[in-house]
């Protein structure tokens, strides 16, 4: 098996990388990220020696860089988490997410498609659109409609859409994941939990979006990537997996969390909500779970102390 992983030295790349190659020794990984400011190539210093796998700096975006990359590499299956991935930076500049979120998955398509390449697009659940807190009992299916809020949102629901497209025209092999929030380790600080401690730790106040009762679901990292890897491996081709760690918890809720495990405590202050903010992101991942057999490890509690024990121990990461 031949491997590429884009967007590979990112949050939640970097860790499928570290999953792959320690669990397939036998697997030949390439990983291509442009480095942007959310990228850490250092965080891949333990696989970067092993002969298996191989970095290339570039951008998902440069159809020259990928066709060569594709005819020199002769991938089987192709793993994207290239994209720009923050709600508020898209708010600002739609542009940037739109060009690498959309045009650049476009372009890997048509890689896959000219050198026959399976592709697995890795989505979220923003693209759903939100749920009233109200509606409790409700959660989003893998046939919802795409109602996506935000610039960031639109441009994955696009992304979506498109590998959908490439798999019913030309029946490209494409399989699709939705995920919930993440963390885990190698997050960057402008995320709710590395930020929360880096601000506490410099006793700065907690800035709460409105009341701070928006409800979210919380994937740990590693529980993700053992969920991809299910997909890649027994998913069918042409589906759409949602994938959640079933822990939903509001935003206060999970600063107190932090704060708890920090042993600190910290003012907050409420600041007003985004233009385009959701209150809930609720997912049924009853597809997953009886097709391909996927539970996440529910120690919700024990890995948020290990997360925030991680960001502790290598505060440098904090400023970045």
């Amino acid at each position: 098996m031949k491997m590429l992983i884009t967007g590979g030295a990112g949050f939640i790349g970097l860790n499928f990388c570290h999953y792959i190659v320690n669990k397939y020794p036998n697997y030949d990984v390439v990983c291509l990220d442009k480095l942007t400011y959310a990228s850490s190539l250092e965080s891949l210093n333990d696989i970067v020696e092993n002969p298996k796998f191989k970095f290339v700096k570039g951008d998902i975006c440069n159809e020259s860089l990928i066709d060569e990359l594709f005819r020199d590499e002769g991938f089987n299956v192709v793993v994207n988490f290239a994209a720009e991935s923050h709600v508020e930076r898209s708010i600002e500049n739609p542009s940037v997410f739109i060009n690498s979120n959309v045009e650049g998955v476009r372009v890997l398509l048509d890689a896959c498609k000219k050198y026959g390449v399976r592709f697995h697009q890795i989505s979220t659940d923003e693209v759903y659109g939100g749920m009233l807190l109200s509606n409790s009992s409700d959660k989003f299916t893998e046939e919802s409609v795409l109602k996506p809020s935000s610039p960031y949102s639109a441009s994955k629901a696009s992304a979506d859409m498109i590998v959908m497209s490439y798999y019913k025209t030309y029946n490209l092999p494409v399989t699709i994941s939705r995920c919930s929030n993440n963390f885990g380790p190698y997050q960057h600080p402008e995320k709710l939990i590395p930020l929360t401690i880096k601000r506490v730790l410099k006793g700065d106040d907690l800035l709460v979006h409105g009341n701070g009762l928006d409800m979210r679901d919380w994937l740990f990292v590693l529980d993700h990537c053992k969920a991809i890897d299910l997909i890649i491996n027994k998913g069918k081709i042409g589906e759409i997996y949602n994938i959640a760690g079933n822990h939903e918890i509001t935003n206060l809720n999970m600063m107190d969390n932090v704060c708890e495990i920090v042993g600190k405590t910290a003012n907050k202050k409420h600041i007003s909500n985004r233009p385009c903010h959701d209150e809930k992101y609720t997912l049924d991942c009853s597809k997953i779970e009886f097709e391909l057999g996927f539970k996440p490890n529910n120690n919700f509690n024990e890995n948020l102390i290990y997360t925030v024990n991680w960001y502790l121990n290598h505060q440098d990461w904090l400023e970045k």
